[in-house]
C-alpha cells in the first residue's frame, strides 16, 4: 500500500469513528450560505483530525478541506477533504454519510478513500490499480440500457430557488429508468455506482471535496465520469455525470434534453 493511501485510510477511519460515536446524539448546528447549508461541531472536529494527520505525514502537500482555510501546496500535491459528506443526514440521525479524502497532483487524481462508518465500508482506489471495497476488488454494473438502470442524483443548496429545474431532471429519470434515488451523500452515490449498486448518477454544483475521491473510485472500477456534455470532468466544474460506461450516452442524452427544456 502506498504511504499516501495508508495515511488516508487511517485518517478516514479515525474520523469515521468519531462520526459513528456522535451521530445519534445532539449536535451544535450552524448555518453557512443558507438555511439548508448546515455545519456541525462534528464536521469541524473530524476535519481537524484528518488535516492534522495529513499535515504531519506530508508537510509539503496542500490541503483543501470543506470547513477550514486552504493550505497551499509546496510540491504540487493537493489533498481534498470532506470530513462529513452528508451533514444534513448526520444532523438528523439519518445513516447515510461518509468521510471522503482524495489526493491529486495537478489535475491528476492519485488516491481516493471514502469511509462509510455506519456500514463499516471503505471504498478506495489508486490510479492504475483498480478500486476496492474493504480490500476486495469492485467493478461497475453490466447494465446496458437506461430503462434497466437504477439512477441517483442530488440537489444543490440553491434548490429552493431552482426547484423546477432540478426536479425536471428527477422526473425525466423516473420516466426513463427503473428508479431514481436521492440519498444525500455524493461520495457514497459515486462509490455505490462503482460497486454496482447504482448504474448512473448526476448532480450539479458539487465541490471538489465532495467528489474527488468518489470520482477516482468510479473510474478505477471501470466507470466513466464527465460533464453533462460528455467533456472531461473538472473538479472545479459545475456538472458531474457518472455511469457504468455502458449507459453513458443515454444518460448524457437525457441530461441534454432536460437542460434544453428547463434551463436555469
Amino acid at each position: 500500500m502506498l504511504a499516501f493511501e495508508r495515511v488516508a485510510h487511517a485518517a478516514a477511519r479515525r474520523a469515521g469513528a468519531l462520526l459513528r460515536a456522535r451521530y445519534t446524539g445532539r449536535h451544535e448546528i450552524a448555518f453557512k450560505s443558507s438555511a439548508i447549508d448546515l455545519v456541525t461541531d462534528t464536521d469541524r472536529d473530524a476535519e481537524a483530525l484528518i488535516v492534522a494527520a495529513l499535515a504531519a505525514a506530508f508537510p509539503e502537500h496542500g490541503i483543501i478541506a470543506e470547513e477550514s482555510a486552504a493550505r497551499p501546496s509546496r510540491d504540487g500535491h493537493q489533498w481534498y477533504v470532506d470530513p462529513l459528506d452528508g451533514t444534513t443526514n448526520f444532523a438528523h440521525g439519518y445513516p447515510q454519510f461518509a468521510v471522503s479524502i482524495a489526493l491529486a497532483r495537478g489535475d491528476d487524481l492519485i488516491v481516493g478513500v471514502v469511509y462509510d462508518p455506519v456500514r463499516d465500508e471503505t471504498f478506495s482506489a489508486v490510479r492504475g490499480a483498480g478500486a476496492r471495497l474493504n480490500g476486495s476488488p469492485i467493478a461497475v454494473s453490466p447494465v446496458a440500457r437506461l430503462e434497466r438502470a437504477l439512477l441517483a442524483t442530488g440537489f444543490p443548496y440553491d434548490r429552493r430557488q431552482h426547484a423546477d429545474h432540478y426536479l425536471a431532471f428527477f422526473k425525466e429519470g423516473m420516466q426513463r429508468a427503473q428508479g431514481v434515488r436521492r440519498e444525500g451523500s455524493a461520495a457514497l452515490d459515486l462509490c455505490w455506482l462503482a460497486c454496482g449498486r447504482l448504474d448512473a448518477y448526476w448532480e450539479e454544483k458539487l465541490k471538489p471535496w465532495d467528489l474527488a475521491a468518489g470520482r477516482l473510485v468510479v473510474e478505477e472500477a471501470g466507470g466513466r465520469v464527465t460533464d453533462f456534455a460528455g467533456g472531461p470532468h473538472r473538479l472545479s466544474g459545475e456538472e458531474t455525470a457518472a455511469s457504468n460506461g455502458s449507459i453513458h450516452a443515454e444518460l448524457l442524452a437525457m441530461l441534454a434534453d432536460v437542460a434544453r427544456r428547463h434551463p436555469l
